[in-house]
């Protein structure tokens, strides 16, 4: 039995309050929650918010006027994050109650006490998609992609693929994070990319988002892993499942 909620756990925890959670990631939430009674207690008090904002919280219709002089002074500058933020939400849930169950899963979920070097990892993902930033050995074989970083670390990152589960290696590169050079997996799903930084050390272990893009954290084997994407977020956790499953 786990004492902490498990980072991965938190999105899919998540994503099933908000009715977003497809077969396979609610399957793989029962189970774990079979044998993690953290994520238990968690998903107990995210329901129970949920349902006292449902329950409690008031609701005033806007008049048209206002709407469409919020929509027109602010919408084009936000639209793309907007865009992003916005996929998979509405599914069994109004905006409005959407919006208040996300406030209300913040400190839960979306915004944790900034303890680790999250924005460092988002900004080295959004370099690395620039074009000619992204790969430095291009390759769907960890046999080619793992060799690659002998000589090139002081440390061998542990390297797989999961293109049976949908999440194919497509490559790695040395990234910076924190002041020091690490190793960056590169996978990707459908038209969406993920980077996994590794590198040596047990850090804490972060569920974030920030810009549009999820973080998320654990430590394996002595080693520190942070995924980032803007893929959806129980694709990112399912991810993660199968990374630290392997």
């Amino acid at each position: 039995m786990t004492h902490e909620p498990c980072g991965a756990m938190q999105f899919l925890l998540q994503a099933d309050l908000d009715g977003e959670l497809d077969v396979t990631g609610a399957a793989a939430l029962a189970s774990h929650l079979t044998n993690c009674d953290a994520c238990s207690v968690l998903k107990v008090k995210l329901e129970a918010q949920s349902a006292q904002l449902r329950d409690n919280t008031s609701r005033y219709t806007a008049p048209a006027s206002l709407r469409a002089s919020v929509l027109a002074r602010s919408l084009p500058a936000q639209l793309p994050l907007f865009r992003r933020l916005g996929r998979g939400w509405g599914h069994g849930v109004s905006f409005g109650a959407g919006m208040a169950v996300a406030a209300s899963l913040a400190t839960f979920v979306l915004l944790p006490h900034r303890s680790d070097n999250v924005p460092d990892i988002v900004a080295a993902h959004i370099r690395a998609l620039q074009p000619g930033h992204l790969l430095d050995v291009m390759s769907t074989d960890r046999h080619t992609v793992k060799p690659w970083f002998d000589g090139r670390l002081d440390y061998a990152p542990p390297v797989a693929d999961f293109a049976a589960g949908g999440f194919p290696l497509i490559g790695g590169r040395l990234d910076y994070v924190a002041g020091r050079p690490v190793a960056a997996l590169v996978y990707r799903h459908d038209k969406h990319l993920i980077d996994v930084f590794v590198w040596p050390g047990d850090r804490t272990d972060p569920t974030e988002t920030v810009q549009g893009y999820h973080v998320i954290g654990w430590t394996q084997g002595g080693m520190t892993y942070r995924a980032v994407s803007d893929l959806a977020t129980a694709d990112l956790a399912r991810f993660a499942m199968l990374m630290q499953g392997s």
